[in-house]
C-alpha cells in the first residue's frame, strides 16, 4: 500500500511538471502523414543551405516557444484583439525569425495532408533538422503536439533567460522549467551558432575584463560605443556555421560573446562541465541531444487539447 502511495506520489508529481508525454510519440504521423517528416527536413536543409544563420534562428523559434506557455507554438501567433502575442515581446522583438521558413512548410504539409501536422511539431522537428544541417547531432523527436489558441506576452517577458544574466539567474531560471544546471550548459552550446546584436554584448566588449582583449578589439570595429545596436557578430567566432563544441572550448579561453555565455565560465560551479564539453564532441551531442528531448516535452497540448492550426500565424 505504501508503495502504491508512492507511486501514485511520484506520477503526480511529474504531471505537475509537465514532463508526463506518454501522448507523445516517434511514430504519431506514421499513417496520418507519412511523408511529413521528410518534407520537414528537405525544406530546412533547403533553407539553410540558402542562409546559413537561418539553422541557428529555426532552433531559437523552438526554444522561444517551449519556455512560454511550453511546445504549442505560441510564439508563431501574430497579435488578435482578444490576446498579444509574443513576437513583440523584448527577447522576441527584431531578434526572432524563420518564420517564413514554418510558414512555407505548414503549406507544403496542409497540401499533402491537411488538418495534420500541428505547427509545434514542425518547429521541433525543424530544430532537430537545423543542427543536423550544420553538422550536428540528431535525436529521436517526439510527435503529437497540438497549437495553442492564445500565446503570453507577459510570459515571453518574464521565462525567456536574459543575454545579460549571471550565473545563479540562468540556473534558476532554466530549473523553473525543470532542468538541471548540467542540461542548461548542454542547450547554452546551442551558441555554437548563430549571431546577436552589439546592443546585447556592448557593456561586454567594453567594461568587462573576462573578455579575451584580441577578441575584445575585433569586436569594437563591427559595435561601436554608440549606434549599430542591430550589428551582428557570430557567437562562436571560431566556427559561425558549423554545430560542434568550440562554444566551450572559447568559453574556457575568455572568448565568450554574450555576458551570460561566460559566465558559465567564471570560476563558478558550472566550469568543469564547460571544460569537459570543451575536450569531449560526444559527451556534449549525447548531452545537448537529451536536453532537448526533454525540452521538446514541456507542458505539451495532445489529445483534444488545443487544436491544429491551418495557418501557423493565426486561430482557425
Amino acid at each position: 500500500m505504501a508503495l502504491s502511495k508512492i507511486f501514485y506520489g511520484l506520477c503526480f508529481s511529474m504531471l505537475l511538471l509537465g514532463l508526463v508525454h506518454a501522448q507523445l510519440s516517434t511514430t504519431f504521423y506514421a499513417t496520418t502523414c507519412p511523408k511529413a517528416l521528410s518534407t520537414i527536413r528537405t525544406a530546412v536543409l533547403k533553407a539553410v543551405v540558402k542562409e546559413h544563420r537561418m539553422g541557428a534562428s529555426l532552433l531559437r523559434l523552438h526554444f522561444h516557444d517551449c519556455f512560454v506557455q511550453g511546445c504549442d507554438a505560441s510564439v508563431l501567433l501574430d497579435d488578435t484583439s482578444s490576446f498579444t502575442g509574443e513576437k513583440t515581446a523584448g527577447p522576441n522583438a527584431n531578434s526572432l525569425r524563420g518564420y517564413d521558413v514554418i510558414d512555407t512548410i505548414k503549406s507544403q504539409l496542409e497540401s499533402i495532408c491537411p488538418g495534420v501536422v500541428s505547427c509545434a511539431d514542425i518547429l521541433a522537428v525543424a530544430a532537430r533538422d537545423s543542427v543536423v544541417a550544420l553538422s550536428g547531432p540528431s535525436w529521436t523527436v517526439q510527435l503529437g503536439r497540438r497549437d495553442s489558441t492564445t500565446a503570453s506576452l507577459g510570459a515571453a517577458n518574464s521565462d525567456l533567460p536574459s543575454p545579460l544574466m549571471d550565473l545563479s539567474d540562468l540556473i534558476t531560471s532554466f530549473s523553473n522549467k525543470g532542468f538541471t544546471a548540467k542540461e542548461m550548459v548542454a542547450l547554452s552550446g546551442s551558441h555554437t551558432i548563430g549571431q546577436a546584436r552589439c546592443l546585447l554584448f556592448r557593456n561586454r566588449v567594453y567594461n568587462e575584463t573576462s573578455l579575451d582583449s584580441t577578441l575584445a578589439t575585433s569586436l569594437k570595429s563591427n559595435c561601436p560605443n554608440t549606434g549599430s545596436d542591430d550589428s551582428l557578430s557570430s557567437l562562436d567566432a571560431t566556427t559561425p556555421v558549423t554545430f560542434d563544441n568550440s562554444y566551450f572550448k572559447n568559453l574556457a579561453n575568455n572568448k565568450g560573446l554574450l555576458h551570460s555565455d561566460q559566465q558559465l565560465f567564471s570560476g563558478g560551479t558550472t566550469d568543469s562541465q564547460v571544460k569537459t564539453y570543451s575536450i569531449n564532441s560526444a559527451t556534449f551531442y549525447a548531452d545537448f541531444a537529451s536536453a532537448m528531448v526533454k525540452m521538446g516535452s514541456i507542458s505539451p497540448l495532445t489529445g483534444s487539447d488545443g487544436q491544429i492550426r491551418t495557418n501557423c500565424a493565426k486561430v482557425n
